[in-house]
């Protein structure tokens, strides 16, 4: 069912998250109650709380300056409306369609422009727009939104670099095995099917990379404001570094299997310049998975006998046929550009 997807999340959130959500909720309730013992249950303070506790400590002060300041401007302008007109049915739709023109001539971004609406329709709903009533419920807001901060600070704040890490170490993999079905491919007659197959998986090494990016850039975000981070910086630093070294390969990689699918002859394989190529890419898949052991988790798992880069031996190159020297050649100059990215050698 088409429907699923849109309310099911492919893992299941961190159940530390959903307490930490809970915590600030009843929090925020109690707190409020306490501050402002007279006047209607504090449903502003609990929504606030709620969804300030976001998967990232930078996240959640985004969330409580968005929230604090939609419903400023949403009870400010219901309360207004309020006290002029009444409290009739037609004002209610007025000061939502006011709330929504406002955010939109100052530019806030499409969730406080929700808040400034949904804090209009409530204040008109649930109570007198008065003065008194409205200063109680910018103040619940900012209880609210301040208890889901702290909380999500003080109680194991996220940190996301262990997907960023899965993300890479997943791509590194795929990507030395890319490189050893192309040299297989080129040691034996290979089918139209397979020839297909071996492009279309490189291809999606291209969306591999872009996920392993968001999820650097998601880990960046979970370490901002977190007490937490300081320690966990400079490994994100070095899966960053290691990324930047494989993302070219990547493209490499990628015209390596275009250029065999589209120049492929059967007789390529009874060539010694492709079987001394075939074998350069096998020492370049063994050198793709050194580099993964940059990272600190990834080198405390790999063996000892990956330690020395394979692609150092110069290659003698033997003059191919006149059918397949330019795929020779294209293989040859992709090679010589993975050698220079995962060594550093220009």
């Amino acid at each position: 069912m088409r429907v699923l997807p849109a309310i099911r999340a492919a893992r299941r959130a961190p159940l530390v998250q959903v307490a930490k959500s809970a915590v600030a909720t009843l929090a925020a309730w109690g707190l409020s109650l306490l501050l402002i013992p007279d006047g209607p249950p504090p449903v502003f303070a609990a929504i606030a709380a709620l969804l300030v506790v976001q998967p990232s400590v930078s996240q959640s002060m985004t969330k409580a300056i968005e929230r604090s300041t939609g419903v400023l401007v949403g009870v400010v302008i219901a309360s207004a409306l309020g006290l002029a007109f009444g409290s009739a049915t037609w004002v209610l739709i007025l000061a939502i369609a006011v709330a929504l023109l406002a955010a939109w001539a100052l530019r806030m971004t499409p969730g406080t422009t929700n808040q400034v609406g949904i804090s209009a329709l409530l204040v008109l709903a649930l109570g007198a727009a008065t003065p008194d009533y409205a200063v109680a419920r910018v103040v619940e807001t900012i209880v609210g939104a301040a208890i889901g901060f702290v909380v999500n600070l003080a109680i194991v704040p996220p940190v996301a670099v262990a997907p960023a890490h899965r993300a890479l170490d997943g791509l590194g993999e795929e990507l030395a095995a890319t490189l050893e079905r192309l040299a297989d491919a080129l040691a034996s007659p290979v089918e139209p099917a397979r020839r297909e197959e071996l492009l279309l998986t490189a291809r999606l090494l291209r969306p591999m990379r872009d996920r392993a990016e968001t999820a650097i850039e998601d880990a960046r975000d979970s370490l901002a404001l977190n007490p937490r981070g300081r320690r966990h910086r400079r490994e994100l630093d070095e899966v960053e570094r290691v990324l930047e070294t494989l993302s070219p390969v990547v493209t490499q990689v990628i015209g390596m299997s275009r250029a065999f699918y589209d120049r492929y002859d059967d007789a390529i394989s009874a060539e010694p310049v492709f079987a001394d190529i075939a074998e350069q890419l096998r020492r370049a898949a063994h050198d793709v998975r050194l580099t993964l052991r940059r990272t600190p988790t990834a080198a405390a798992a790999a063996p000892e006998t990956t330690t020395v880069p394979a692609l150092t031996r110069p290659l003698r190159v033997v003059t191919p046929s006149d059918a397949n020297w330019i795929l020779a050649g294209a293989l040859l100059e992709d090679l010589r550009r993975i050698h220079e990215e995962l060594t550093g050698d220009a």
